[in-house]
């Protein structure tokens, strides 16, 4: 399913300010080599990001699910003069690529980890700002709930991909990722702990708030 209507898409991305070269880079070569290249978050997207990073002006922000590292050199653009971002990639191979991508930037300040997120998270002794999930779906609640503890009160999580290309419209749909992201979005519902808002930007965004 088509959801966001690519000539509205294509005249938001116009009139918003353009990747930098380095975001370009990553762009160019994840649609040109890497066969899941629709997962990049993309420029429009990549921009949100940054602007909710600058808003809030995290110190420490978490990512689950690197890619090519896009979505994290978008959001590290925000942080503190000391902050630190750490993202997750089960994949070595896209770390290995995104690695090289964050060596370039300026100032470094990613911190990447390869491996299960439901193991590295625990791990990691850090009380999060803001927390970025966009990973396989079907661990979306077991990220969730492992994440909150450790985020501060009135810091946010961002969820990627809650509409699922549309699938979750149907209570027939027969995929797996889309029965998940259904019950996840479900799940955040029904939750009185945190406050949260549907973003139809995209392939549909959670932003929610840690009351």
């Amino acid at each position: 399913m088509e959801i966001i209507n690519p000539y509205i898409q294509s005249y938001a991305e116009q009139y918003s300010t353009p990747e930098d070269a380095l975001l370009k880079k990553v762009a160019d070569f994840t649609s040109q080599h890497h066969p899941e290249h629709h997962m990049l978050s993309g420029h429009l997207q990549g921009k949100f990001l940054e602007m909710i990073s600058w808003m809030i002006r995290p110190r420490r922000i978490l990512e689950i699910g690197t890619f090519t590292g896009y979505s994290a050199l978008c959001l590290a653009k925000g942080l503190t003069d000391d902050g630190e971002l750490h993202t997750i990639e089960l994949r070595e191979a896209d770390g290995e690529k995104a690695q090289e991508f964050f060596n370039a930037s300026l100032p470094p300040r990613i911190i990447l980890h390869t491996g299960n997120a439901l193991e590295v998270v625990p791990a990691l002794n850090e009380t999060w700002d803001l927390v970025f999930i966009d990973a396989d779906k079907v661990s979306y609640k077991e990220y969730f709930t492992l994440v909150l503890p450790k985020v501060r009160q009135n810091g946010f999580i961002l969820a990627d991909n809650i509409f699922f290309h549309g699938q979750v419209l149907s209570e027939e749909g027969k995929n797996k990722n889309a029965r998940a992201m259904r019950s996840f979005n479900e799940f955040v519902r029904e939750r009185q702990d945190i406050d949260k808002v549907v973003i139809t930007l995209r392939d549909g965004l959670y932003l929610i708030r840690k009351l």
